[in-house]
């Protein structure tokens, strides 16, 4: 859990530094959300700072509520019935609660498996004439559909309490 974060849901942020207010932002948004299990915060390996500038990038990822239905189906003539798993949520509908709240706002870049989100800055720190630009990018994917690691997959199969 972040703090000073309203949310209650456990939020893995072990391989976050900590930077990036936007990205803090946007974490306790998601974790309020009904729909989202799973939260795991990442720095992202393209983070630096140069004179002028400090870029900030970080990933994070999504775990969604799902739910088991069996489907009665044929085979062979012989009635079966196949287990469905069906997510109470997909990216598109994230992007759309995401999109109607006023401290996030529509993505600057989405697609099928990452929604993209880019913010600048201007900083100019007290008694100075020159300041940097701080750009923050956050990356949102979805657990399920891609390679997170297996100890994510633990946590987010753990138990909450």
């Amino acid at each position: 859990m972040i703090p000073g974060s309203l949310s209650t849901m456990p939020v893995d942020i072990s391989a976050w530094s900590g930077e990036g207010e936007f990205t803090r932002t946007l974490v306790d948004v998601l974790a309020r959300l009904e729909g989202v299990v799973f939260l795991r915060v990442e720095d992202a390996p393209a983070s630096r700072t140069e004179g002028g500038y400090c870029f900030i990038s970080n990933e994070v990822y999504v775990g969604f509520r799902t739910s088991v239905r069996r489907d009665r189906t044929r085979r062979l003539r012989i009635p079966t019935f196949k287990r469905l798993t069906e997510k109470a949520m997909t990216l598109g509908d994230l992007e759309a609660v995401l999109t109607l709240d006023e401290t996030i706002g529509a993505p600057d870049y989405s697609d099928d498996g990452m929604l993209q989100y880019l913010r600048t800055e201007r900083i100019i720190a007290p008694y100075q004439t020159t300041g940097y630009k701080l750009v923050e990018m956050v990356r949102i994917y979805d657990a399920s559909a891609t390679g997170i690691p297996r100890t994510t997959r633990r946590h987010r199969d753990a138990p909450s309490g």
